[in-house]
């Protein structure tokens, strides 16, 4: 696990997960039946804004492991509502895998040529933020600390 750690640092993996982030932001408007982008569809929005979340995580990690702080409860809370995005993550590997298994039921039906392609793309590209998510987490206890708020209050040093 160590080898991990030294390959992937903390700055590559939030490089990596904005990354990924960002093509899947505009891949969650593309239709792979249609091969093409629906920007009028509202359930074309419901990832983006989620992934609002995981970007200011990705900041949030960057700025405690820059200035050397301690999690707060902010950041805690935060990597809740990670946790929760990360349901919506899965749910979108399972849907990924629902469409690439539905192309047995429409072989009367034109299917793009792009169709395999990007369905590929997509879910490995899910596969892969889902895992490197779980390995932020990770890095952020390693990094940053374990939430541990009982004695918080010692911990502070208000004048440095």
């Amino acid at each position: 696990m160590n080898k991990i750690f030294k390959i992937l640092t903390w700055k590559s993996t939030n490089l990596i997960t904005a990354f990924i982030l960002s093509v899947l932001v505009v891949l969650s408007f593309y239709g792979v039946y249609t091969n093409s982008f629906y920007l009028t569809k509202p359930d074309n929005y419901i990832f983006p804004l989620l992934s609002i979340i995981h970007f200011l995580y990705i900041y949030v990690i960057w700025f405690k492991i820059k200035e050397d702080e301690l999690p707060d409860p902010k950041m805690r809370n935060l990597e809740y509502a990670l946790y929760a995005v990360m349901v919506v993550y899965a749910f979108k590997i399972y849907e990924s895998i629902v469409v690439l298994n539905s192309v047995s039921d429409l072989q009367e039906h034109y299917i793009p040529e792009t169709f395999f392609p990007m369905i590929t793309t997509i879910l490995v590209l899910y596969c892969l933020l889902f895992i490197i998510t779980l390995f932020s987490f990770a890095i952020r206890k390693r990094q940053i600390g374990v939430y541990n708020f009982e004695n918080f209050n010692d911990n502070l040093n208000m004048w440095q």
